[in-house]
């Protein structure tokens, strides 16, 4: 997400990579005239059927919980949940990615065939266990030190989860740039961000 221990897992990862500093900025620190959020963190998530079945399940994949959710545990009927279910009719087997970074709500993502499995007489165990407090909004940075003081500056997104044609590429390009550029002589200096997206270039730009 934008925030939480999975952006700094994911930039555990890179360390191994590259010598990447990392920068922890507290929650509701003024950032121009955004300011940087709470952190979200989530260890588990899940809907269960009548029968203790684990139907939608964090587990199983990362994306079938709306970024963001604040936490929930109840047992509710189908018409109560179906708002909170989201689902891409014209791409039956495709889980959607949605986030609820600034509004207070909460949601499942499924495929819309694990949809039309649902049973409108049935009521379901419903739970999103996640946390929404002030913690830090934490960025990766590093800098290749050139001839020249004029730098050039490349950042990628490191929030959205087990997406590989959106922060994944990205992510990958940075750093295997960043290994290669190690090996030669630069005129320009090169500084690479690690960031989540808008919330932390914003927040970069503002505190640089």
């Amino acid at each position: 997400s934008i925030t939480g221990d999975g952006v700094r897992k994911t930039l555990d990862v890179l360390k191994r990579r590259i010598p990447l500093a990392v920068h922890e900025i507290p929650s509701g620190t003024p950032v121009f005239d955004w300011t940087v959020p709470r952190e979200w963190n989530i260890r588990d998530a899940f809907i269960k059927d009548a029968r203790g079945n684990r139907i939608v399940d964090f587990n199983a994949t990362n994306l079938s919980v709306v970024g963001y959710s604040s936490a929930v545990c109840k047992k509710m009927s189908f018409k109560e949940l179906k708002p909170h279910l989201h689902t891409l009719p014209e791409h039956p087997d495709w889980i959607p990615y949605r986030t609820s970074y600034y509004d207070d709500n909460w949601g499942f993502c499924l495929s819309h065939r694990q949809l039309a499995a649902f049973r409108a007489d049935e009521t379901y165990d419903v739970c999103i266990d996640s946390t929404l407090a002030d913690g830090h909004l934490t960025y990766g940075e590093y800098f290749l030190k050139g001839r020249l003081a004029d730098e050039i500056l490349l950042s990628c997104h490191v929030c959205h989860p087990s997406l590989c044609n959106d922060n994944l590429s990205g992510i990958v390009m940075l750093t295997t740039l960043a290994r290669l550029l190690q090996q030669v002589s630069l005129r320009h200096s090169v500084r690479f961000l690690f960031i989540p997206g808008t919330i932390g270039s914003i927040t970069w730009l503002s505190l640089n």
